[in-house]
């Protein structure tokens, strides 16, 4: 076994951080921005339990496991709820055992829901695994995105340049910004999200102070391994639709993508995920990770599927016992109504119900019933589970938010899931 030592994140010295990097140079499957040093660094700030256990061998940093940990030793993964990809970042051929690795940490038990599959000695502790939909993007090499549009997805081309036109023709010529800059549009993007979640009755991530504080601070990171990358798709001068997340070199992760809802008949949250697959892919971005979750979007615009695992490492310990005993339960009520569409699609109405009543002041904004079907342990970004274009879409990131953090974003306005759009395709 490897020396351990324990870190805060955001305290990490330059050769440490360096080390981390090539640990992610080093392997394809540690590519994803949330995990990265600097997103660790990011939640480390605001939450007082974030650590990184950091394995040696010999004076050499071979390992990273970014977690956070409670008074009475109960673990996460770093940013559970709002991360969709979770690892010990490690250099080729480094193992750990699992339980001395949790007992280094301080920790009777260390909860995951998108571990990278590579994590083979977590593997006795997986309850389940989960697709994780993404997109292999290629050099932008067509000389338009119209051309790029017909030649990825054909199905879907037709409609979605014609409520682009029509959009351009009422509104204003057309734009899209990959990489804006302006905080006014992160704060017009977290202000339609925040309306979303409250309109469909999730818990309002940006209801908190500190993911508030996070994201803003995200949109100032520019490093090779992560950047904060907001884009936007205006008409004239309106924006109409916004989308935050990071990326790494290779791999851009959907986090919160919103829109404006006046304007949802021109389906603009599939238009912004397929503009930003266009862009990312002739800005070298060679994997766009959807996240975790299962939605019609997302298997319109998938090449292919990675595997998350979600479980509890645990150690012989009274905390860890108690703690499964809680949480699993929770988490294989939320799996089993997330996977059939006879008790999904029922406990969507109720939350667009309590929704309505939320935003129509006819409930307290706090008795929302989001926590429950959307945030298993902390916000996640996909809880929302709406399908194609429902009168309120939804936009993902982050998070799955219990079925694909986040990743990734749950696409507000997309195109109708049987009239205007293509066959149900994977991504």
């Amino acid at each position: 076994m490897s020396t351990i030592t324990i870190h805060r994140p955001e305290e990490l010295s330059l050769p440490l951080r360096r080390a981390w990097h090539r640990a992610m140079d080093e392997s394809p499957d540690y590519a994803n921005p949330f995990l990265a040093p600097e997103f660790a660094a990011g939640i480390g700030r605001h939450r007082g339990g974030a650590r990184v256990a950091v394995l040696h061998q010999g004076e050499e940093a071979v390992g990273f496991l970014p977690y956070e940990r409670s008074a009475l030793g109960v673990g996460r993964a770093i940013g559970l709820g709002l991360s969709d990809a979770q690892a010990l970042v490690h250099r080729p051929g480094v193992t750990w055992d699992t339980r001395e690795l949790l007992r280094a940490c301080g920790l009777s038990v260390f909860e995951f829901d998108h571990l990278v599959e590579e994590q083979k000695p977590f593997g006795p502790y997986v309850t389940g695994t989960f697709a994780s939909p993404a997109i292999d993007l290629k050099d932008g090499d067509c000389a338009s995105y119209a051309e790029w549009l017909r030649g990825a997805y054909p199905g879907l081309a037709k409609t979605t340049l014609k409520k682009e036109r029509r959009l351009a023709r009422d509104l204003g010529e057309m734009r899209f910004v990959f990489d804006e800059r302006d905080p006014g549009a992160l704060r017009t993007l977290m202000r339609w999200k925040s309306a979303q979640y409250r309109r469909t009755g999730r818990m309002d991530r940006f209801a908190r102070p500190w993911i508030v504080e996070l994201v803003d601070q995200l949109f100032q990171v520019r490093e090779e391994h992560f950047t904060g990358v907001l884009s936007v798709v205006y008409a004239g001068d309106r924006p109409v639709a916004a989308h935050f997340g990071p990326r790494s070199r290779t791999v851009f992760a959907p986090w919160f993508t919103a829109y404006d809802p006046d304007l949802q008949y021109y389906s603009p949250g599939l238009i912004m995920h397929l503009r930003m697959a266009e862009a990312a892919g002739r800005d070298g971005v060679r994997l766009m990770d959807l996240g975790r979750g299962d939605k019609e979007w997302k298997d319109w615009l998938k090449t292919r599927e990675l595997r998350v695992g979600e479980g509890f490492a645990v150690r012989p310990h009274p905390v860890a016992t108690a703690h499964r005993l809680w949480r699993r339960p929770v988490r294989g009520l939320r799996n089993t109504v997330l996977a059939h569409p006879r008790l999904r699609e029922p406990a969507d109405r109720l939350l667009k119900t309590v929704g309505t009543l939320r935003t129509t002041g006819r409930m307290g904004s706090g008795a929302g019933m989001g926590a429950g079907m959307g945030s298993g342990a902390g916000p996640r970004r996909n809880a929302d589970r709406q399908r194609g274009a429902s009168a309120q879409g939804t936009a993902n990131p982050p998070g799955n938010a219990n079925a694909g953090s986040g990743r990734n974003a749950n696409v507000q306005g997309t195109v109708s899931a049987r009239g205007n759009a293509a066959p149900r395709r994977e991504r």
